[in-house]
């Protein structure tokens, strides 16, 4: 049974891997092991801790069955802009072919609903979630490349669809899911970092300048031990009197739900936390799109008690 089992699973790859991109990306999702069904989907909510689908969004909003410029296999790790009137939304399309995940982008006047453009960015090795953010008035990515064995700084030369290497951030080490943000004149960066994927450790970086010499925090590994709070997932927010940093928690299972943390004191030698108390931010709704998993959550304030946020689900 067992060898029947395998030639069924390896007939079944052939077939998908064969078939052209139009009909690959129509294939039921039942055609995917449960792993591998990431879609993107739309929350808003009066808090970036209290989110669901609003009622005027189909969820979800981005699958694999939009990606018309190559065969995807799912699309995560959704990250938004807003520039002028436009919205600009980069993520993580898995080429069924290569089997690397790449960089894709679409579009929206209203970040409700989307048109996917193409993507953005590709390397012999695999890209995922991809930090975008700006600085005086450029703007930056940072993707997931621990198949690089680093952690690498591409910069818009014509945003948003051409971006261009422009040097190691960190190099030498697995950093999975690097996550970027400015405080007190400075730039500070969590990363995962265990050798053995156990997803269990958080290590954080500073530095003055982006391509500067980044140190490690004295208190680094800020988590050790620990998959259900270890693992970023998502973008660092910097409020007026808070920095609440995002985490996947990892147990049972990779990609279960999101949880959230104030970071209740930051300097270059003391680094201090806590558990919000609403920390379940996202959670698996048991059924459809996002049944069994969440893991990536984007939050931002568009009205003065609204935010929106790009998430991600396992069906």
């Amino acid at each position: 049974m067992k060898y029947l089992k395998k030639i069924i699973k390896e007939f079944h790859y052939l077939v998908v891997n064969s078939l052209p991109v139009s009909m690959a990306n129509q294939l039921p999702l039942a055609a995917l092991s449960s792993k591998e069904r990431w879609s993107i989907g739309i929350y808003s909510g009066k808090s970036p801790f209290s989110l669901t689908a609003p009622l005027d969004v189909k969820n979800p909003v981005m699958t694999r069955r939009q990606i018309s410029d190559i065969r995807a296999r799912f699309v995560a790790d959704p990250f938004m802009l807003k520039v002028e009137s436009t919205w600009f939304m980069f993520f993580e399309v898995f080429n069924q072919s290569t089997r690397r995940g790449e960089i894709g982008c679409a579009t929206s006047q209203d970040a409700l609903n989307w048109k996917y453009e193409q993507i953005v960015l590709a390397e012999p090795f695999h890209l995922s979630y991809p930090y975008v953010f700006e600085w005086q008035n450029e703007y930056y990515l940072i993707p997931e490349s621990y198949q690089a064995n680093s952690i690498r700084l591409y910069k818009a030369s014509k945003f948003p669809l051409k971006w261009d290497f422009i040097g190691n951030i960190k190099s030498e080490g697995l950093f999975l899911d690097p996550s970027i943000f400015r405080y007190a004149d400075k730039w500070w960066m969590f990363a995962e970092t265990n050798p053995q994927f156990k997803l269990d450790t958080l290590r954080l970086y500073y530095a003055d300048d982006l391509l500067s010499n980044w140190l490690e925090h004295p208190k680094s590994p800020i988590i050790n031990g620990n998959a259900h709070i270890a693992r970023p997932g998502g973008r660092v927010l910097v409020m007026k009197d808070k920095i609440i940093r995002f985490t996947q928690d990892c147990q049972p299972d990779y990609g279960t739900q999101v949880r959230a943390f104030e970071i209740t004191e930051l300097t270059t030698t003391n680094y201090q936390e806590r558990e919000i108390e609403k920390s379940l931010v996202l959670t698996p709704s048991g059924y459809g799109w996002n049944s069994s998993g969440m893991h990536h959550i984007d939050p931002h304030l568009i009205h003065e008690d609204r935010w929106i946020a790009c998430v991600d689900g396992r069906g």
